[in-house]
């Protein structure tokens, strides 16, 4: 089991490295940021002048290498738009975001799941064929989509909920649900092919032919061993749902990590943009090891793969 966890730390470890390499080198393509945090009456030698100051002027590898040295001291570097630690300012920004995403996790495992299992349980019921609409729209569109069509109805229409905003439980409603529409639909699909699978299988069979009750069956033969593919694709939406929210945090004008990426690429931010990221691929990381430490010990064989 150890050998697993050190082995799945590397495999981390080396995903966020190669994810701050390729922000780096990115940002710096996007464009000079001394003509934003200059005047335009600026000369080039001013602003020579400032990109000395910044380290700008250095080669791109040496400027990595000081960037991940910072990085290894918990300094992520002070923003040009805010003049102060671009950590601060994400850290402020991730708790929103933080919340959306999880939120809109738990309406996709609270609706996926059970949809999926009454799906696989009931083949061309009503249950069968509300899930295959309800996968069929969650999947059809995306969430900014379904962002505006729930401002436009129960926001405008209706006025149920604000269009906007952050700071009580009646603004995380609907982007909530809007950007959890397709992280369920996605869940009840797999649940219920996966289910479909299992409750055909021969250990399945046997259990009912033994007269064991068909809820023991379900909950601890059939959903136990159908869950683990769920878990893994649960895992990987957090990830999907952390990006997503950025088309979402705009529509409802959620001050999360989204909205503060827009915004500091249009100002060419580099300082924040690449403390976002980073952030973003260590939470991503984190998540995705905790849940493989989880799968190991639901099937004790995959620590042996």
């Amino acid at each position: 089991m150890l050998n697993y966890i050190l082995r799945r730390i590397g495999q981390s470890a080396l995903t966020v490295f190669l994810v701050i390499a390729v922000i780096f080198t990115v940002v710096r393509a996007i464009g000079d940021p001394t003509h934003l945090m200059l005047p335009p009456e600026a000369t080039e030698a001013d602003r020579q002048v400032l990109r000395e100051q910044m380290g700008l002027d250095r080669p791109l590898p040496v400027q990595f290498a000081s960037f991940v040295a910072d990085l290894a001291h918990g300094d992520f570097g002070t923003s040009y738009r805010f003049s102060r630690p671009a950590l601060g300012v994400v850290a402020q920004a991730l708790l929103p975001t933080l919340m959306l995403a999880v939120a809109a996790l738990c309406v996709a495992v609270l609706i996926g799941l059970p949809l999926g299992v009454a799906s696989a349980l009931w083949p061309h019921g009503a249950a069968d064929q509300f899930a295959r609409i309800f996968t069929v729209l969650g999947q059809a569109a995306p969430p900014f989509f379904f962002s505006l069509v729930f401002v436009k109805v129960f926001s405008l229409q209706f006025g149920w909920f604000p269009t906007g905003g952050y700071g009580t439980v009646s603004h995380l409603i609907l982007p909530m649900f809007a950007l959890g529409w397709y992280a369920a639909a996605g869940v009840a699909r797999l649940t219920q092919s996966s289910m479909a699978t299992v409750l055909h299988s021969e250990y399945v069979k046997f259990a009912r032919i033994k007269g064991v009750p068909e809820h023991v069956i379900v909950l601890r033969h059939a959903l136990r061993n159908a869950i683990l593919p769920v878990i893994t694709f649960v895992s990987l939406q957090f990830g999907v749902l952390l990006g997503g929210a950025v088309s979402v945090e705009v529509v409802f004008a959620w001050p999360g990590v989204g909205q503060l990426l827009l915004d500091s690429i249009n100002n060419l931010d580099y300082t924040v943009v690449q403390a976002a990221v980073t952030v973003a691929a260590l939470v991503f990381a984190v998540v995705n090891l905790a849940v493989d430490l989880v799968y190991a010990v639901v099937d004790p064989r995959i620590r042996y793969a």
